[in-house]
């Protein structure tokens, strides 16, 4: 099983709009794409700061090659969207994990 985190810091004057918008629209989008089974939304409550809210949201799929496909196919146009919803008021992290049985 495989992991695709996206780390989020997000601007505090947006946070409640943000929350509501990556769990109604952005994370349905994602997962209808087909590529991830679930997706999980964590934020961070250590090493807080002024900049903004942190936020993980980690995809799982059991098949790499739907990460690639997911890469390819559906992230530059759902990264698009974003930024043209949120503009510079957040900034993402991705990384690729594996979960070790």
């Amino acid at each position: 099983m495989y992991i695709y985190n996206v780390t989020v810091k997000v601007d505090h004057a947006i946070v409640k709009d943000w929350v509501h918008w990556l769990k109604t629209e952005h994370i349905p989008e994602v997962i209808g794409t087909g590529c991830f089974s679930t997706a999980t939304v964590l934020e961070l409550l250590e090493n807080v700061d002024e900049e903004g809210a942190t936020f993980a949201v980690q995809y799982k799929t059991g098949k790499l090659e739907d990460y690639k496909r997911y890469l390819a196919d559906f992230a530059p146009g759902l990264r698009k969207k974003g930024l043209d919803k949120w503009g510079e008021r957040f900034i993402a992290f991705r990384t690729l994990m594996k979960i070790v049985d």
